[in-house]
């Protein structure tokens, strides 16, 4: 086990070794931080792994070092992050910190450049995000939003929409993405505002569609143009 602790010098079937523990310990700690972190990066993904991979690597490249306190440090680090990952599930505003609400580039063909700029992206970059969903004309998009995960999505204008079996025969409505009124038990009155409703109307409305439905048991609502509201209910185990 000298290979563990700091060294003046280490063999090659010492290198080896450390090469090969440092692996696997990784790869352990990968695996405890889940698939999310890689799937979908987000800004707390981001430092962890970057800080992570900053440790591991000194013990690795210089003989100096030990592997133990590297070990225990990541280990203190990824129990920190799934603190805060369990932490976000469950309280929204801790979530906004890591995760921020989406960002509107482009709505109905028009740019907002003060979005652009916090989301520090530069037109050529938008341009090529829209090239990569078929969308090379601006004025036939009618929502494109940054992603915190750095992604844009991109969302046609109706008329520019593939034909479908469905869309022969209906006249061309202009495009709406249904807003969030009720998500994870809380009321966003932000999208209540933006519809032009409050906590009142929204209440009468859950209780006139759906029948004996408390707003401790609701996931998710949603209200679209034509005030249409869709509701998804924690399912109980």
């Amino acid at each position: 086990m000298d290979f563990f602790s700091g060294q003046e010098t280490l063999t090659v079937v010492q290198w080896i070794l450390r090469g090969v523990v440092g692996f696997f310990f990784f790869v352990i700690i990968a695996k405890l931080m889940g698939d999310r972190s890689i799937s979908q990066a987000t800004l707390l993904d981001f430092v962890i792994v970057l800080v992570i991979g900053n440790i591991i690597a000194h013990p690795l490249s210089d003989e100096g070092l030990g592997l133990k306190g590297s070990m225990i440090t990541m280990g203190v680090l990824v129990i920190l992050y799934l603190a805060g990952v369990f932490l976000s599930l469950r309280s929204r505003k801790i979530r906004r910190l890591f995760v921020p609400k989406p960002l509107p580039l482009i709505e109905n063909g028009k740019i907002h450049y003060k979005n652009m700029n916090k989301a520090r992206i530069s037109i050529d970059v938008l341009l090529s995000e829209l090239r990569k969903e078929k969308a090379e004309d601006i004025g036939k998009v009618a929502l494109a939003l940054w992603e915190p995960g750095g992604k844009v999505s991109t969302f046609l204008r109706n008329q520019y929409q593939p034909i479908t079996p469905s869309t022969f025969g209906t006249p061309i409505k202009p495009f709406h993405i249904p807003k969030t009124v009720i998500r994870e038990r809380e009321i966003d009155y932000e999208e209540l505002r933006q519809l032009g409703k409050d906590e009142e109307w929204l209440l009468h409305k859950l209780s006139s569609t759906y029948n004996n439905i408390k707003l401790e048991e609701i996931l998710l609502a949603t209200v679209d143009q034509n005030e249409k509201m869709n509701v998804f209910l924690y399912h109980k185990s």
